[in-house]
Formats: C-alpha cells, structure tokens, sequence
C-alpha cells in the first residue's frame, strides 16, 4: 500500500508530512514524532503544551523559561545571575501583558481568555479546554473541526449528525437552542383514544 503525498512539511525537520503521521498545531503542522519541547525534546501532546513565536514547550519548560528569564527570550539564562532592574521604572515585562486584563471571551463558555490558553478559530476565542466537539465533549485540532452555525463538531459526529436525517436542518435548529440557552421540548406522541370495537356477534335466525 503507497501513501498518497501531501503538500504540508513538517516545521520541526521540513519534510513531507503524510496524513497518517500529521498533527497539525496553531495552523502549523508537525510529524507525530517531531513535535517535542525545544528544551528536553520530550514528546508533546495537544492537551499539554505551550508555544511562543512558534516555539514549542512542554508546560514545565515554558513555566521556567519564562521564570527565570522574565521575558520571552527564547534561551534559559545560562550566566549566574539576570541583570535587576529599578522595579518602579522598569516597563511591563511581555510576560506581564500575557496575564493582564484581556477583552477576549471563550465564545463556548464566555469567560476571559489569556493569550497563553486561547485558540482562536471561525474568528472565535476559545480556552484549549473548551474547544471540543459540541455533540461528544471529543478534543478537536485546527485540523479535525467542523463548524457549523458557530458550533464545533469533530468531523466523526458532524458526520454521524448529518447521516442522522440526510440534513443539517436538527443540526442547526440544536445549535440555535444552544446559543440562545434553551433547552428544546419535543412534543408528546398524542395517543389515540381507542374506539370500540363492533360487536361482530350476530343473532341468527
């Protein structure tokens, strides 16, 4: 069995990333086994990793990284110790901005997103933990989405929705009760009151 080409080079070495070996990251796609923290090279994974300026970091790097530089830098201190500065004129440090007040809001559960756990797709922000499938609570990429009316599906349930009733008119109609809130009542099968039955017994004469 050959594998089909694709166009998408890994980042991390620049070769070709065939589907089966594809993860794909902030809209930047990796091989499975090339996308590690910079730092240890321990292997990543989508629930638990940071990036700065497309530089990946497993979450404990990238906390000290940024503890023991104070900025985003990409190189641990090497030399003994940082250079201090007056803290009343010294600037806010990029570190500081990441975790100051932001106007952004998780469209699925509208609470604010600091930049260090926003993705943002459909021109939407959303925590890494909220951007998941609507319908199965699955984990979603940039890659594995499918969005309709706002709403995320991964593509397994978005499909499986569809093949439901051959329309997304139930898909859609959910969706809006979603945004809105409201919970839909689906009306009670009416029982038919049952009619008496002829009396078939005939006298004979």
């Amino acid at each position: 069995m050959a594998f089909t080409g694709t166009l998408d080079k890994c980042k991390a070495c620049d070769k070709t990333v065939y589907f089966v070996d594809l993860l794909s990251a902030d809209g930047v796609t990796y091989h499975k086994s090339c996308f590690k923290c910079s730092h240890c090279k321990g292997t990543l994974v989508m629930s638990n990793y940071s990036s700065m300026d497309g530089v990946l970091y497993c979450k404990p790097h990238f906390e000290q990284l940024f503890k023991e530089s104070g900025n985003f830098s990409k190189n641990f201190h090497t030399s003994g110790r940082p250079e201090r500065e007056n803290s009343l004129t010294r600037a806010p440090s990029k570190l500081s901005s990441l975790f100051s007040g932001t106007l952004d809001k998780c469209y699925a559960c509208n609470k604010t997103v600091y930049p260090l756990e926003k993705v943002t797709m459909e021109g939407e922000s959303y925590h890494k933990s909220c951007f998941k499938c609507a319908h199965g609570g699955c984990p979603l990429t940039h890659s594995s989405y499918a969005a309709l009316d706002g709403i995320l599906y991964c593509k397994h349930h978005f499909a499986q929705l569809f093949m439901e009733k051959g329309n997304y008119s139930h898909v859609l109609e959910a969706a809006t009760h979603r945004k809105s809130g409201v919970v839909p009542v689906e009306p009670e099968p009416t029982e038919e009151e049952p009619k008496p039955e002829a009396d078939h017994t005939q006298e004979q004469s």
